[in-house]
């Protein structure tokens, strides 16, 4: 580790000088506690008796060797503050942790991580000309062995059951809500302890390895999502770690946020070392493909809020982080969960933008679900929150996700957004699904969504599988699976994604008739999309398309698959049903 570096916020390898270290017959500890006044390691392998540290360099780390200590043991570092008192911590650059609700640290062997994926890893990029699917999974209730609440599949035993079902349904990347070590459930892992700890709940480190290495040996990417904005209060861990404010600020006012945890204090180069040699080493430990940044607008802005500024140490940290992972893994996928219109998220830092590959249109999200939600009757004068999208899009390289935060708290899960009547909700979501599948921007959808679930999201349970036993669910499900292999194997709906030339409008100002007609474009391709948003019967005129072939119909699903085509009369004069999607090929 370059110290310099460590103190000015430039280091991506911190966790190879500090955390436990293996050696021959024992193990080497190292922490970072500038304030502490005593350190002791206490440890299966000492019979939980004190251990002294050592300062070392400046008198700002501790370190000691301990003989006998050894991989599989557990240990904890007992930091006696100023006044004499002291608590026990976990290891911060830990690799391994107890189930919670215990907290100990884990001596771990990293060799353990083994991989046979250099298929994959030489031949993935960033996506930005293909179809990108992800589907997003929590991985504790996609499906669970028993209804107990630690009843959950081991990161072997999922990737088993998950990645048959991504093939099949047509899914080329998961996105894994957070993993690294997290004390409450119910926080879905956005709290966390342990930075380079993958969560024990599912198994060890080597396990999750495992199970990145097997989905990339079938083809299936993978995407971890990332929190470098906050972390959980447990007293335990990072919360006033030396005795002092060390990863957090110190002023209430800016160091607790609406989550109720603290947040890091990115003006301080040792925690941006930190946060940045975490990221770092997800990507080169577990091979991930690409990190999702939770509530990045919390960095942009004091707080998340906009009338108190932009937070330049956090833009910073963000433009160094990113700009470092970009240089030692070019192909990966940077993504941004950003709800401000901070502009510059996807460009390069340095034409002054923050670096991110991707960011997600939580606008068209908003304004697409708020459409859909309002009756029939209420949408044309409504009729542009579906064409607003396409007046900034080019600003950024948006993302579409329809992900875990609108299917909880109330919201009601997407197909209960689709009106009141349950028989009327199918034909609008397949519309819905289609519309979000042709407009450009890859695509992101929460597991359950794909179902036609009914029930909100609770992370205690899995997913309602049962509800395929009902014929309309289980058609939902088929047609899903369609519409994802009809994505993924028509370029127009996504070569273009991010040049003009890739999309257009053929016909936004039907207001009264609800529908919308646009095209996708590529060398190889031109698709016309046409929706029919209202409840009745629409007759539409197109002229001058040429000759067209039936690709893909809400209602009847993938038609062109089935060997179904087709030909429009000359004048083109289509009858659109009440709550219908059609692609056509333009010839």
């Amino acid at each position: 580790m370059d110290f310099y570096h460590f103190y000015t916020g430039k280091e991506f390898e911190a966790q190879e000088y500090l955390g436990a270290h293996i050696y021959c017959g024992g193990t080497t500890f190292r922490t970072f506690a500038p304030s502490a006044k005593h350190i002791a390691v206490i440890g299966e392998f000492n019979g939980w008796t004190e251990t002294p540290m050592n300062r070392v360099y400046d008198g700002n780390f501790w370190e000691c060797s301990i003989e006998g200590a050894l991989a599989g043991m557990m240990y904890k570092y007992r930091i006696y503050k100023q006044d004499g008192s002291f608590i026990d911590h976990a290891d911060p650059y830990a690799f391994y942790s107890e189930v919670r609700p215990a907290s100990a640290s884990i001596i771990y062997d990293r060799s353990k991580n083994k991989f046979n994926d250099e298929k994959w890893m030489k031949k993935r990029k960033n996506m930005m000309q293909e179809p990108l699917n992800i589907y997003e999974l929590h991985f504790g209730s996609w499906r669970k062995k028993t209804e107990e609440e630690d009843g959950w599949y081991s990161y072997r035993e999922l990737a088993e059951l998950l990645v048959p079902y991504l093939k099949e349904n047509g899914y080329n990347y998961v996105e894994l809500m957070p993993l690294s070590e997290y004390p409450c459930d119910a926080s879905w892992g956005y709290q966390a302890t342990g930075y380079f700890s993958p969560t024990s709940r599912y198994g060890t480190p080597g396990e999750l390895a495992g199970f990145v290495d097997y989905c990339h040996q079938n083809d299936i990417g993978v995407i971890l999502d990332f929190v470098p904005v906050h972390f959980a209060v447990n007293d335990y861990a990072l919360w006033n770690y030396d005795g002092t404010a060390l990863f957090e600020y110190p002023n209430s006012a800016v160091g607790v946020n609406e989550w109720g945890s603290c947040n890091f204090m990115h003006s301080r180069g040792e925690t941006c070392s930190f946060l940045q040699s975490a990221a770092y080493y997800w990507l080169k430990e577990y091979h991930f493909d690409g990190l999702r940044m939770d509530a990045v607008g919390n960095l942009i802005y004091w707080q998340g809020d906009t009338g108190r500024g932009e937070c330049k140490p956090a833009i910073s940290f963000l433009q160094v982080m990113n700009q470092g992972l970009k240089q030692r893994f070019p192909e990966v996928m940077l993504i941004a969960e950003d709800s401000s219109s901070w502009i510059g998220v996807t460009k390069p830092v340095q034409e002054g933008g923050l670096g991110f590959d991707y960011k997600w249109d939580l606008g068209w999200m908003n304004d697409t679900l708020a459409y859909f939600s309002m009756p029939p009757q209420y949408r044309s004068g409504n009729y542009h929150k579906l064409t607003f999208s396409m007046q900034y899009f080019y600003d950024e390289h948006f993302l579409l996700p329809l992900s875990h935060d609108e299917v909880v708290h109330g919201k009601a899960t997407i197909l209960q957004k689709m009106g009141t009547e349950y028989e009327r909700k199918f034909p609008q979501a397949r519309a819905m699904y289609m519309y979000m599948y042709a407009h450009p921007g890859k695509k992101l959808n929460f597991m359950g969504n794909e179902i036609g679930q009914l029930r909100e999201w609770d992370e205690r349970r899995e997913q309602d599988w049962c509800i395929l036993e009902y014929p309309v669910h289980d058609e939902f499900h088929r047609f899903m699976k369609e519409l994802n292999q009809c994505y993924l194997n028509n370029p127009a709906l996504s070569r273009n994604d991010y040049n003009r030339e890739g999309f257009q409008w053929i016909d936004c100002r039907q207001e009264e008739k609800n529908v919308y007609v646009f095209e996708r474009r590529c060398s190889a391709q031109t698709i016309l999309a046409i929706f029919n948003f209202s409840d009745e019967v629409q007759e539409y005129e197109l002229s001058g398309a040429g000759e067209m072939t039936l690709l893909f119909d809400s209602q009847q699903g993938c038609c062109g698959v089935k060997g179904i085509s087709e030909k429009n009369q000359k004048e083109h004069l289509l009858k659109l049903s009440p709550f219908s999607g059609k692609y056509y090929i333009i010839e």
